[in-house]
């Protein structure tokens, strides 16, 4: 997988987050370790087929690339290929099945999320998952009734890096793009917080991909761990 281009540095050179009201986030590397669960799902995919499995490690950094990352990983393969197609729909069976066995929050994203809560910070969710498993697993690791908004892959005609799910989310939200924080872990999340006019925050205990590191996406502000995160919203009024 080659990640688009990243973005220049916001003209208006606005770090603070003084001035926001809400955060958005990803969700697979940002709210949640689901890379077990993906990994375990293409894993079988080789098992069936008499192949050693691929170690955590390697498919780890992938997992904010779905489906084509992780079967790029696992078997070389890209949309291209004459067996994408039915190799996709037999991973996202697999997944699907076990969607949320060793998948958990990050370590400290709970308290973050308490923490927007008890401040009455409205926050909500944006992934390029697809529907179908975005809400079973949102609803499973407890977030449904929490989020003020979920916005799928599939909820818009785009997914980011267009800005379409971004801005459909702030209209969830009643707010304006300009007063809400986007928080990823890809380079593409941080092109469509650009690209809506979001503050961007990447967050670089996520998976992040293989090519550039976090610190060269141009986002607003980066941080290394939850525990960073959690006073950066502080900010948040």
């Amino acid at each position: 997988m080659s990640d688009p281009t990243p973005l220049p540095q916001r003209e208006d050179d606005d770090t603070s987050l003084g001035l926001c009201q809400a955060v958005l986030f990803d969700l697979d590397g940002t709210l949640a370790d689901t890379a077990p669960d993906l990994a375990a799902a293409v894993n079988k995919m080789r098992h069936e087929r008499g192949l050693d499995m691929v170690p955590l490690e390697r498919l780890r950094p992938l997992a904010s690339a779905g489906v084509r990352g992780l079967l790029a990983g696992a078997f070389g393969i890209g949309p291209e290929h004459h067996e994408f197609a039915s190799m996709r729909e037999e991973f996202l069976a697999n997944y699907e099945a076990d969607l949320c066995i060793e998948t958990t929050l990050f370590p400290g994203i709970d308290e973050t999320l308490d923490d927007l809560d008890a401040r009455n910070v409205h926050w909500g969710i944006v992934t390029n998952k697809a529907t179908r498993l975005t809400e079973p697993l949102v609803a499973q690791l407890g977030l449904d009734t929490r989020a003020g908004c979920v916005v799928s892959g599939d909820t818009t005609p785009h997914s980011k890096p267009h800005p379409a799910p971004l801005l459909h989310a702030a209209k969830e939200l009643n707010l304006p793009p300009e007063r809400i924080v986007y928080v990823g872990d890809d380079l593409r999340d941080v092109q469509a917080g650009f690209a809506a006019g979001m503050v961007t925050v990447a967050v670089a205990y996520g998976y992040c991909g293989i090519d550039l590191p976090p610190t060269q996406w141009h986002a607003t502000h980066v941080v290394q761990s939850t525990a960073e995160l959690h006073k950066l919203l502080r900010d948040i009024s």
